[in-house]
């Protein structure tokens, strides 16, 4: 299991049938709702399927040396001529990076090689953004003349404050880009370039890595389930709830009612691949989150079927560092 935390901790997928290690299903999940007298939401064979049951959106976040933002002229009817970041819906059949990549060169001229993701944003377990930062190769940004059905214009502009933006809630995810820029690539503090890796899900997944510290030995201890074989707690996403929600109420499920203070660190990993194979689509995802305890081992009582597990020295001073930095992991938004 330390190989798969080191995985996990490096961005890369883990090489496992993650339908076979979930421990709290859809199904699960509606069962209790059920038990609680609460009609559930959503169907217990839901899958998510692009365009139809899902929606998927890549948001780019570019800036120069300059500290000035890639941002484009809205050109659709209902805000024609407000500014934006180029953005919009993933395609079937793409990944992240290419859908990301083909909105930048559609909407500003611009070609771009995706880098790194920066933060992910939920409405509900049914609608996910994807933002990313990117590296531009070449191409020219589009004038007025080359108006189009994606865009007006595109431009480099420093304050972002001064257009009239389509909505403010880029702001947040500038300051994000912007921090990004003016790290030092050697500083521990800020995670690593991040990429989604290419792995098929045919439904979603919420992944944890949950991490704490043991008063005894002064070392961080990793929770295991031990449902088939030893694994990271593993919820399927429910497309009703936002992504805190169905966390909430896994922990619950794993430590009870009286759930100690914890708080989602931050996203580690993120795994899609999308296909249209006869065995169905494979438009899920899996999200590899870490959620850190403020109390210790010893304080905090077990009721799933899992255990702890010591990490070894170098794991633990390495998780440390880790939750030490609120840059040392992917942001998890959850915005309405």
């Amino acid at each position: 299991m330390e190989n798969n935390l080191i995985r996990v901790l490096e961005g890369q997928y883990l090489d496992e049938i993650t339908s076979e290690l979930c421990d709290f299903t859809l199904e699960e999940q509606n069962a209790v709702s059920e038990s609680q007298g609460i009609a559930p939401s959503s169907p217990s064979d839901f899958v998510p399927k692009l365009s139809s049951t899902v929606t998927y959106i890549v948001a780019s976040v570019i800036v120069n040396d300059n500290d000035e933002v890639l941002m484009m002229q809205e050109a659709k009817k209902s805000c024609a001529g407000k500014w934006y970041l180029p953005a919009g819906r993933m395609e079937k059949g793409e990944s992240i990076m290419q859908a990301a990549e083909r909105e930048v060169l559609e909407e500003t001229g611009l070609r771009v090689k995706t880098t790194t993701l920066l933060a992910i944003e939920s409405a509900g377990g049914s609608w996910v953004r994807f933002v990313v930062t990117a590296k531009v190769l070449g191409g020219e940004l589009k004038t007025p003349a080359q108006a189009d059905k994606e865009s007006i214009q595109a431009k480099w502009i420093h304050d972002i404050g001064s257009l009239s933006l389509r909505a403010t809630d880029i702001i947040t995810i500038v300051d994000i880009a912007r921090a990004h820029k003016r790290r030092n690539p050697k500083d521990p503090g800020w995670h690593r370039d991040i990429l989604p890796t290419a792995k098929p899900h045919h439904k979603s997944y919420l992944r944890l890595v949950i991490a704490i510290r043991k008063k005894a030995t002064n070392r961080v201890n990793i929770l295991l389930s031990e449902k088939t074989a030893y694994h990271f707690p593993t919820v399927e996403i429910h497309p009703g709830r936002n992504l805190h929600a169905t966390l909430r109420k896994f922990m619950v499920e794993l430590f009870g009612a009286e759930l100690p203070a914890h708080r989602p660190h931050g996203i580690l990993s993120v795994e899609h691949k999308p296909s249209a194979a006869e065995t169905g689509p494979t438009d899920g995802i899996c999200v590899t989150l870490l959620v850190v305890f403020k109390a210790t081992l010893e304080e905090v009582s077990l009721i799933g079927k899992c255990a702890w597990h010591e990490v070894s020295k170098e794991l633990s001073d390495r998780l440390t560092l880790l939750v030490a930095s609120k840059h040392s992991t992917i942001p998890l938004h959850v915005v309405r």
